[in-house]
């Protein structure tokens, strides 16, 4: 499942999130985020769990 880095990247920014507070709300490793800002997918639950912790619904983040 691939992340649309720049959705990602503007929900943080609504919330007023760093890369960060994210690891620590989502329980994603700093790693696992690195790699899908730099293009990697990942597992559906990993996703879910981003989704889940900028209060997003994980659709709008999916890449088309």
């Amino acid at each position: 499942m691939k992340i649309n880095i720049t959705k990602l990247l503007i929900a943080l920014g609504e919330q007023q999130m760093s890369i960060n507070e994210l690891t620590l709300k989502s329980g994603v490793s700093r790693t696992t985020i690195a790699a899908i800002k730099a293009g990697k997918s990942c597992r559906p639950d990993i996703a879910g769990r981003i989704a889940q912790a900028i209060n997003k619904p994980l659709a709008e983040l999916i890449e088309n």
